[in-house]
């Protein structure tokens, strides 16, 4: 058996950041509902903080990712922590003081998932030059186990503690992890520019270097931002498998949103859970996703790919038909546990052949691209849910959302064929990856060779 190349101490410090981030997103996640429910009753204003929270997604993906394929993607990730600390900590000191009210929180939540944008784009964009091209799916299992078990499982139970103690711990904590990451992040050495493409004249290039005291060419004045994003829109529609698995995610995030939104009182109603019952069932989900992110790199080389996708849409389909027949707990459960490792296994898939195929001077865009299609879908299915079932009664929008997966992996049955698949998994990217720099200038192993809310 071939020995796995080890992925490196950059990427165990990019790893190291994201997870310490994600417990502390976890924990303002868990408490901000709280704090502002106990400053109001209203159901309008304490939903409308989710409604805040998604908006920046969609107001700031596309020019999030021009951004982070124009600048240095560590410097930019070490700068929005930063701010983070200051914004997290500015607020858990007005909660500590008494002075935060519900348009401070709004107006943090806004902030900090705006940075939150430029900081994964960044993030997804730094993998491929941290980490063997070969390690690409080992290295997206580790970081999606990474953030499920501490912004899903540990998260949780810890954030509502710690708010029952002191509604500005969470808050504090976060502000703490997100320091953690800024340091951890700081530490990896080399610089993490695109790379310009060979065919373009020097002055149209964007600002790129991976070799340090080489002068970048600066970008073209007369480059737009809205260029540059319909420039990495254009290159994501001509990519048949990309392209398609983005659709997927927005739409499948549709239904998917529109069935989570209601789960609630599907617990209570159908099942007959309480509190507790309910909170397990995203327990049992998220342990689901812990084993797909272990065994995946393993499971996808295995079943290839191809059989990855498709039956991960069947599992999909499944899951909305037990949701909208079944009355067993248990049952509901067990396609819950089985529809987590597919999310893992999508995700794996789905990040590893867009860091493949993607040019290193366009992975920002892209990756903010699918970031905003599938905020879209989210933002769709939140409102869609609530209105479905009020309409039409508890179990429309899960037979909806069973029509449209199964609609959809018929749809895409031969697109995801095991020789296209397999073609997209051997491509080179159109442009090569950042060249390491010189010695006095540690850099990670390459050419050894991507949330929230996705």
């Amino acid at each position: 058996m071939r020995k796995k190349e080890p992925l490196g101490a950059h990427f165990a410090k990019l790893w190291f950041a994201g997870t310490a981030s994600a417990l502390g997103v976890g924990l303002a996640a868990v408490a901000t509902p709280l704090l502002i429910a106990s400053r109001t009753s209203s159901p309008l204003v304490i939903s409308a903080a989710q409604a805040v929270a998604w908006l920046p997604w969609l107001l700031f993906a596309l020019p999030g990712g021009v951004l982070v394929d124009r600048v240095d993607r560590r410097k930019v990730m070490i700068a929005v922590d930063w701010a983070r600390v200051v914004l997290m900590g500015a607020l858990a000191f007005a909660i500590t003081v008494g002075h935060a009210d519900i348009a401070v929180i709004y107006a943090v939540l806004f902030l900090i998932n705006t940075g939150e944008i430029v900081f994964r784009t960044a993030s997804q964009a730094m993998i491929p030059a941290v980490v063997p091209r070969a390690g690409l799916e080992r290295a997206n299992g580790w970081l999606i186990g990474g953030v499920t078990i501490t912004q899903n499982m540990i998260a949780g139970p810890l954030g509502a503690f710690l708010f029952v103690a002191a509604a500005s711990i969470p808050f504090w904590a976060n502000s703490g992890t997100y320091a953690v990451s800024a340091v951890l992040i700081t530490m990896i050495a080399g610089s993490y520019r695109a790379t310009p493409k060979a065919s373009e004249p020097e002055s149209d290039s964007v600002s790129v270097s991976a070799e340090p005291g080489r002068v970048a060419p600066r970008p073209h004045p007369l480059r737009t931002v809205w260029a540059e994003m319909a420039e990495g829109f254009a290159w994501l529609l001509r990519q048949r498998i990309l392209r398609t698995m983005a659709v997927l995610i927005g739409l499948l995030n549709v239904t998917l949103t529109a069935a989570m939104a209601i789960l609630v009182l599907l617990a209570k109603d159908r099942l007959h859970l309480g509190s507790v019952g309910y909170g397990l069932l995203f327990t049992v989900m998220a342990a689901g996703s812990i084993l797909g992110s272990a065994v995946g790199d393993w499971l996808i080389k295995k079943v290839t790919a191809t059989w990855t996708i498709r039956v991960g849409l069947l599992i999909e389909a499944a899951l909305h038909l037990v949701l909208a027949t079944s009355l067993n707990s248990y049952v509901v459960g067990a396609f819950l546990f089985a529809f987590g490792v597919h999310g893992a296994l999508w995700s794996i898939v789905a990040n590893s052949l867009r860091q493949r195929l993607t040019p290193p001077d366009m992975y920002g865009r892209v990756a903010s691209t699918n970031l905003f299609i599938a905020a879209g879908g989210n933002c769709v299915g939140a409102l869609l849910g609530g209105v479905v079932a009020g309409k039409f009664g508890l179990t429309a929008p899960y037979w909806v959302a069973f029509v449209v997966a199964v609609l959809v992996a018929a749809g895409t049955w031969r697109i995801f064929n095991r020789a296209d698949v397999a073609e997209a998994y051997a491509a080179q990217p159109e442009t090569p990856q950042p060249e390491a720099p010189q010695a006095e200038t540690p850099q990670p192993e390459a050419p050894q060779a991507e949330p929230s809310f996705v």
